[in-house]
């Protein structure tokens, strides 16, 4: 190609621009020679048709404009530069690599072929220090030029307040791939979620926002490909601007975009809030060893962590062979500019960012006033959407629950840990539970937070369902290929006296009314809830608790349910109704234990079975396993968006984790009408609407929850 025939272009926007007449190239490297852009036959995508490089250089950006370009091309770049794997320059021009600005990605990675910068595969420990000449290109994924056409037709976020907000965490493809009702070419896609038969079951089920495992574009790892397997969850990722063509029903050469695009306005339409789990710690690339694909050819010191003694070798907090360099300021750069696309193109309403500490991280450690978090900050797009941080990594000092900034809110560990150990019957967890059902005011009243920065659940998509949460002491990860040595082995879990499924009658009605119990217990707390897809049907992975590579029936949502399945779904609904109809389970300020404005009832009390308010010593008892709460619901600190002040029904709780039945003698308070019965865990139907009054007494069964209700007073 005769340079005439490339101009100079504009180092901004990184990426592939469209314009209308051609295309604009920009891309980031601080070390490199030269860069290169290398076209692709659309119809033979390993057939290399033209080459030509970046002449201009502006601030470590390579740019260049081509006339003529069109939307559709297929594209990747090859990038010159040292070989000197001891000083952590990894460059190597014969392998092709992905644009880290790519909005959309076509094909996927060959392991069979070429695509270590060294002479794959390893037999000894210094492979890695020579430099592979043979190409790649026909084993690597292929950038797409693409133009934005989209109509949104007046699309508008739904703008959930984050104290009516319910989470509800799936997985694209395993929600919708078993659906009898969704057409079968549309079953596991980004259209088969935003299907009317999806949506029908996500508004059954009270759910405000979906939390979508990752889509950004992936590659699976080798050895799960080595084994007939693949990363289901989609926790390695190679584009952070790409949705994942795996989900698209449409095509991958673009127009998996479009059909994201259009999922999320059916969901906003519907009044539903799209989340996107997003993996910014770390990339697919792997350690010193890993495949050179995008990042590592681009510039290695500049994307990763390396090991400033050793810089052959990477800083791994994530247990993935490497970690993101939240230092530098381009790769800052990119992982806001990824976040960005996605809010303002893409109209995603927030993020759930996995091992955020790592983000976090500077030289010297983790520290809350990091440049990424005062970035997010700052920004007048990213700091209004929703932002929750999984807040530990696998470093030193990586769990850092309630350490996040404000803004931020956080999924909470101890809150899962908490009530499992207590409805298992765990000793000494009375305290804990009282925060945890709180809000954890320990965790974030000081740093200014509200009780919203907890997200509360049970389970997630890593580790026990809710259904094996109650079925199995033990891990049973052997279909993974790791002799059952992967996953978390500390589940607080049990299995109700069996081991896996059973016929015996009593364990499986102990097991569903366990399942009451914790789906109870996450949505009468303060805080954000969570629920697990399938969790609510009584899904089961048959005990495997890290199903990250099972992309089949063990981790896909079962639809067909049998009638306890379908009781289970019903008392879900009932309680993200009470939820949702109760101004006292989602305060936006937490507890005072104190009177409001001229209100009869404290906010918040708790109470011993005899009736009598717990006192200091009372929470340190080991063996208290049954306490009550009551929530005044004319104490409400917050008035409505419009000043007025909010007087809703007071709700009192009674927990029994203790085996055997427990009475409780109702708090003998002289406001208002008799205690209605709303919820009972020991009943498998709808509870019988029964009365009973102040001072009366009301028998609670082994291991239940009960809620009564008086009517709020004019």
């Amino acid at each position: 190609m005769r340079r005439a025939e490339v101009l100079p272009g504009r180092p901004y926007p990184l990426g592939a621009t469209y314009d209308g007449n051609g295309v604009n190239f920009a891309v980031f490297s601080e070390h490199a020679k030269k860069v290169e852009v290398c076209l692709f036959d659309p119809n033979d995508t390993s057939k290399e048709t033209r080459r030509f490089p970046l002449l201009e250089t502006t601030h470590h950006v390579f740019h260049g404009y081509l006339p003529g370009l069109q939307p559709g091309t297929l594209y990747g770049l090859r990038v010159h530069g040292p070989h000197e794997p001891k000083k952590g320059l990894r460059f190597n021009p014969h392998k092709l690599l992905v644009d880290p600005y790519a909005r959309a990605i076509h094909g996927k990675v060959d392991y069979k072929g070429p695509i270590y910068g060294y002479p794959a595969p390893a037999t000894g420990k210094d492979e890695d220090l020579i430099l592979d000449t043979r190409d790649d290109a026909a084993s690597v994924p292929k950038a797409v030029v693409l133009t934005d056409t989209f109509d949104w037709e007046g699309d508008r976020a739904p703008g959930i307040p984050w104290h009516e907000t319910v989470f509800y965490e799936l997985h694209v493809k395993g929600f919708t791939k078993l659906h009898p009702r969704i057409p079968e070419h549309l079953r596991g896609t980004y259209a088969g979620l935003a299907h009317p038969a999806s949506i029908e079951h996500l508004k059954k089920v009270g759910v405000t926002a979906v939390d979508l495992l990752p889509i950004h574009h992936i590659a699976d790892e080798p050895f799960l490909i080595q084994r007939g397997l693949v990363n289901y969850w989609g926790y390695n990722t190679l584009g952070y601007f790409a949705p994942d063509a795996r989900y698209s029903a449409s095509g991958s050469r673009g127009e998996q975009v479009d059909e994201f695009k259009g999922m999320v306005k059916l969901l906003h339409r519907a009044g539903i809030e799209v989340i996107l789990d997003v993996v910014y710690n770390h990339t697919c690339e792997g350690n010193h060893l890993g495949p050179t694909l995008s990042f590592k050819g681009l510039d290695n010191g500049a994307y990763y962590r390396i090991n400033e003694k050793d810089p052959r070798y990477y800083m791994d907090f994530t247990g993935c062979g490497n970690s993101w360099n939240a230092t530098h300021p381009y790769a800052l750069k990119l992982v806001v500019d990824s976040l960005r696309y996605w809010v303002e193109v893409m109209h995603v309403d927030g993020f759930r960012f996995d091992l955020a500490t790592t983000l976090g991280r500077d030289r010297h450690g983790y520290d809350t006033r990091a440049a990424f978090f005062q970035i997010i900050h700052q920004d007048p797009v990213l700091s209004r959407v929703k932002l929750i941080a999984e807040p530990w990594d696998v470093g030193d000092f990586g769990y850092q629950v309630g350490n996040f900034p404000v803004l931020w809110s956080e999924w909470n560990g101890k809150y899962r840990d908490t009530i499992r150990r207590y409805w298992k019957g765990d000793d000494r967890q009375a305290a804990e539970i009282g925060y945890r059902l709180t809000g954890s005011s320990d965790l974030y009243s000081l740093s200014g937070r509200k009780p919203t920065a907890s997200v509360n659940f049970v389970t997630a998509h890593d580790g026990f369902t809710l259904h094996d949460l109650v079925t199995y002491n033990d891990k049973h990860n052997e279909a993974n290929g790791e002799e059952n040595r992967d996953g978390h082995n500390d589940n607080h879990s049990w299995n109700c006296g069996v081991e896996g499924e059973t016929a015996d009658p009593k364990i499986n009605t102990l097991r569903e009314q366990q399942k009451r119990n914790f789906l109870a217990t996450l949505f009468l707390s303060q805080g954000v809830p969570m629920l697990v897809a399938g969790d609510e049907m009584g899904r089961t992975q048959r005990g495997n608790n890290n199903a990250y590579c099972q992309d089949n029936e063990l981790s896909w949502v079962n639809w067909e349910l049998n009638d306890t399945q379908r009781a289970l779904l019903e008392f879900t609904s009932r309680m993200t109704k009470l939820r949702r109809e109760q101004p006292v389970l989602h305060k936006r300020r937490f507890f005072r234990g104190a009177h409001m404005w001229d209100s009869e009832l404290k906010d918040l009390a708790w109470f011993r079975p005899d009736g009598k308010e717990m006192k200091k010593d009372d929470w340190e008892k080991p063996y208290v396993r049954s306490l009550g709460f009551l929530l005044g619901g004319d104490a409400i600190a917050t008035p409505d968006d419009e000043g007025n002040r909010i007087v809703g029904d007071t709700l009192l709780v009674l927990m029994n984790a203790h085996h055997e039945p427990i009475t409780f003698l109702l708090p003998a308070i002289e406001w208002g009408a008799d205690w209605e019965l709303v919820v009972d865990t020991a009943a498998a139907g709808e509870s019988q609407r029964t009365h009973t009054p102040a001072g009366g007494k009301v028998q609670v069964a082994g291991r239940s929850l009960v809620v009564l209700r008086r009517p709020a007073t004019e």
